[in-house]
């Protein structure tokens, strides 16, 4: 996926037009080496801003919050057993799970990634 096409939390998660949510490039990169990830069941209820999933790198836990309030539709198996494409693939196959909204006006409130690259920038100083 390319980034400008997503929309960006606070939280720095990341999601697509069509629900699927993962950690952004910056995120990953400042949780450095992940070695596990937990997530959410299929037909789960979230409300935006709710932890969803846990990643867990050499680090720390990390929760990981839903962007937006809606139904988790689907879930990525291979970050399971692969938990290391969070990092090597953050936009691609290191995707997480993917809602159904509830709300897809929620969508427009969220950064554009040019407005993202902004934050990130301020934040880290």
């Amino acid at each position: 996926m390319n980034p400008s096409d997503l929309r960006f939390a606070k939280t720095h998660e990341w999601i697509a037009v069509d629900g699927t949510v993962g950690l952004s490039d910056h995120a990953q990169h400042e949780i450095t080496d992940v070695v596990f990830v937990e997530l959410p069941k299929a037909g789960r209820a979230v409300k935006a801003g709710e932890g969803a999933s846990v990643v867990e790198s050499v680090k720390a836990a990390f929760d990981v919050y839903a962007p937006v309030a809606g139904e988790v539709a689907a879930v990525n198996p291979e970050v399971v057993s692969n938990p290391a494409l969070v990092n090597q693939s953050p936009y691609e196959k290191g995707w997480l799970f993917r809602l159904k909204p509830a709300d897809p006006a929620e969508w427009d409130g969220l950064m554009t990634h040019e407005r993202y690259q902004e934050f990130v920038k301020t934040a880290d100083h």
